[in-house]
């Protein structure tokens, strides 16, 4: 059995001004992701990926379809029943220093969430140590504010704070691209290196092929709402079959002058296609 299942999902917001038909942001989708997997869900701005992931974590309104998770309908769940559900679903966002208090230590970041499920202490501040040890941050990183770290330090914080209640799913959203490329890299292997320790799986949500590729098991391609493709991550990274995914591969720049020259050719000669 997979560890999450979507069916069918369809999300709809209410339409802006009297009368205005809702707007439908996802539109049957459907996809699974098993125990330990990461499955990198790709696609541009608007295209519906980060809905998704909301309606994972419950922050979307489901009109309808399924979402499961180990077996249970977790669609239909009210507020109390997410909350208890946190401990084993908990979320990456994109902007690691808005998704941190900045008022508060790291310390206190990561202990808030373990003392009020009861842990003592005592416990909390062994275990932040411990969290602060698996994300290679320095020992006295819990003393410190936010704002007194690099951007990949404070993604760092943040997965760290994910990691606190010892989730099997994590729900990353964009959480290299606002990174330079060498912080990228060094975030993506620590996530590889987390989940090779605990076997958490991740819905890895980005624009970016490439990262995908780095990081993902299998891929989903959505477009306007919709899965357009789906398959193993080297298969549609590299040779991909849907017209959208093939725009998207050739969007990514490359460091050579003359084939990015062409890649540009070839996207353009795809985009009057489907014209």
């Amino acid at each position: 059995m997979s560890l999450l299942d979507i069916d069918d999902l369809v999300v709809e917001y209410p339409g802006k001004g009297w009368r205005r038909a809702p707007f439908r942001a996802l539109k049957g989708v459907s996809l699974s992701i098993g125990t330990g997997e990461t499955l990198g869900l790709v696609g541009e701005s608007g295209s519906g990926k980060t809905t998704l992931g909301r309606a994972v974590l419950g922050l979307a309104p489901v009109s309808g379809g399924t979402i499961r998770y180990d077996g249970r309908v977790i669609s239909t769940l009210n507020r109390a029943q997410r909350r208890a559900l946190s401990d084993e679903i908990q979320v990456v966002f994109q902007d690691p220093y808005t998704s941190l208090n900045p008022a508060m230590t790291v310390e206190d970041i990561l202990t808030e969430p373990l003392l009020v499920t009861g842990v003592s202490r005592v416990e909390a501040e062994r275990r932040v140590r411990d969290l602060l040890d698996q994300v290679r941050l320095p020992a006295d990183a819990g003393q410190r504010l936010p704002r007194e770290f690099s951007g990949g330090q404070r993604q760092r914080i943040a997965i760290a704070r994910a990691l606190s209640r010892d989730p099997r799913l994590i729900v990353c959203d964009e959480p290299v691209s606002a990174l330079d490329l060498s912080t990228q890299s060094r975030v993506l292997d620590l996530f590889i290196e987390i989940q090779e320790r605990t076997g958490v799986a991740y819905l890895f949500i980005t624009h970016d092929l490439a990262v995908v590729r780095h990081i993902s098991h299998r891929v989903a391609v959505m477009y306007r709402g919709e899965i357009v493709e789906t398959g193993d991550a080297a298969t549609v990274t590299q040779n991909p079959e849907h017209p959208y995914t093939r725009r998207l591969l050739l969007a990514a720049p490359v460091p050579d002058p003359e084939r990015q020259a062409r890649r540009r050719a070839e996207r353009l000669a795809l985009l009057e296609g489907r014209a």
